[in-house]
């Protein structure tokens, strides 16, 4: 079935303000869980609304708090994010970076005791919307295996870029990890098999299964190179904010204990070239004009693919699980008879 965003954002911030989430705050964590869903990338979206809500109802979610933010240098901000929810505690963060980079040329934020942000690129386009190039990185519980191991020892770590062009942005989103948990939890609840290669089993067997996934560990993207590329990001995030390692994370994929994973953000300035905007343009230009391996599918560039999801899904709605739809709707303060009408 298809929804527009619009009633998926009304429902969305209608059952957050129904869990005594700040009109302001549930709005924007709607409006992160929907982009996702626009995007495509429903493992972000609004299948994550209901472990939001459990969280906030047994006090893992402070749904006022906005966090405690401290200069530790000129350019490193340190934020306790006060059990708040992700989205807030990384905008408010964010509106202080691009704030400070205007002075500093670059501004890192490390958060801790925060919750779980959601899509990265969200963060990082708000960014670049500004003209500025934004990163984001995440540590989670561990997921992944080693190259050439088996059990979970990382996050799945996953890491965003956005660079402002005078067109589009560039916009890179990945995780580090062949998939994230949230794409093998999304074929869980829709009862389809994974792909080989993505993950193990708790024994360490390639499974396809994917509630034997949810028990074993996701492969790492590209083998060495993606394992090296998350353990970095691991270990970066921890010694900046503080945070707990893999092993020890817990709360972003659960509703039973506090958050304790950590989150960087970072702005730059590009400086004022006056030809550099268009010269990235013109760059990215050409690489999508380059001759493609099939004549039918042009060469793209990250973001491009998720571009142009959410245009279609604005126009068109976007699809959805009609069993996740109906749980949506069936939870106190939906109001459900506004939304039975739905597209």
């Amino acid at each position: 079935m298809k929804v527009s965003g619009q009633t998926a954002l009304a429902l969305g911030k209608r059952l957050l303000e129904g869990w005594n989430v700040p009109p302001e705050n549930a709005a924007l964590q709607a409006r992160v869980l929907v982009e996702a869903e626009l995007k495509g990338h429903p493992s972000h979206g609004l299948q994550r609304l209901p472990r939001v809500l459990r969280r906030i109802e047994r006090g893992l979610v402070a749904p006022s708090a906005k966090g405690v933010y401290k200069w530790r240098s000129d350019a490193v901000l340190e934020v306790d994010g006060g059990a708040g929810l992700g989205p807030v505690v990384a905008m408010d963060a964010l509106a202080r970076l691009m704030d400070r980079v205007l002075s500093s040329g670059i501004a890192l934020a490390a958060i801790r005791n925060s919750n779980h942000l959601g899509m990265l690129a969200y963060y990082v386009e708000q960014v670049a919307a500004r003209g500025l190039i934004g990163i984001a990185m995440s540590s989670s519980e561990a997921l992944v295996h080693p190259y050439g191991g088996t059990r979970a020892m990382l996050g799945t770590n996953p890491l965003a870029i956005a660079v402002p062009t005078a067109g589009q942005p560039l916009v890179l989103d990945l995780a580090t990890s062949n998939v994230s948990m949230g794409k093998i939890h999304h074929h869980a609840a829709t009862g389809r098999p994974i792909p080989e290669g993505w993950a193990r089993d708790a024994e360490g067997r390639p499974t396809t299964d994917p509630l034997r996934a949810k028990l074993g560990a996701i492969a790492p993207f590209g083998d060495a190179k993606g394992y090296g590329l998350g353990i970095a990001i691991e270990l970066l995030v921890a010694a900046l904010a503080g945070s707990a390692l893999a092993p020890e994370v817990r709360g972003t994929l659960d509703a039973e204990a506090p958050c304790n994973k950590g989150d960087l953000l970072i702005v730059i300035d590009m400086g004022s070239a006056p030809d550099l905007a268009m010269r990235l343009s013109a760059y990215l230009d050409a690489v999508r004009a380059s001759p493609p391996t099939q004549i039918e599918k042009p060469v793209r560039v990250p973001g491009d693919g998720a571009h142009r999801r959410r245009q279609a899904a604005l126009a068109q709605g976007f699809e959805i699980d009609p069993r996740l739809w109906a749980e949506l709707n069936a939870l106190p303060h939906s109001n459900s008879a506004v939304f039975e009408g739905h597209e």
